[in-house]
């Protein structure tokens, strides 16, 4: 019995809709499989209004956060908006290049503007 109501549940309740802008699957699509793996789970997770450890706010953008991926030496961003709709816009990924400091850099925010 409990198990049919959960399934059920799972399958009655919407996803919210992906909506990739510019660029931005195919910068995705460029990392390391196993980062793309990741960022595809965190994803589903936002899809389904549940948190995850590797989401945070954007800083000076109100509704915009980042999946920070760390894999082998390199960080990897892939940074989203959440409306009031219900879709996620995914506005851009890309590979931090600076090894030193966690500030983004200022061409990425210029993109993400």
């Amino acid at each position: 019995m409990y198990l049919s109501h959960f399934f059920k549940k799972m399958v009655d309740k919407q996803l919210k809709t992906v909506i990739w802008i510019g660029a931005s699957k195919k910068e995705l699509l460029e990392f390391p499989e196993e980062v793309v793996d990741e960022v595809g789970y965190i994803l589903y997770r936002v899809q389904n209004n549940q948190n995850h450890p590797n989401v945070k706010s954007l800083k000076g953008f109100n509704g915009v956060f980042e999946i920070v991926s760390d894999y082998q030496t390199d960080t990897y961003r892939t940074v989203y908006a959440l409306k009031l709709s219900n879709a996620i816009f995914i506005l851009h990924a890309f590979k931090k290049k600076s090894k030193s400091g966690i500030k983004t850099p200022k061409q990425n925010i210029d993109l993400i503007k």
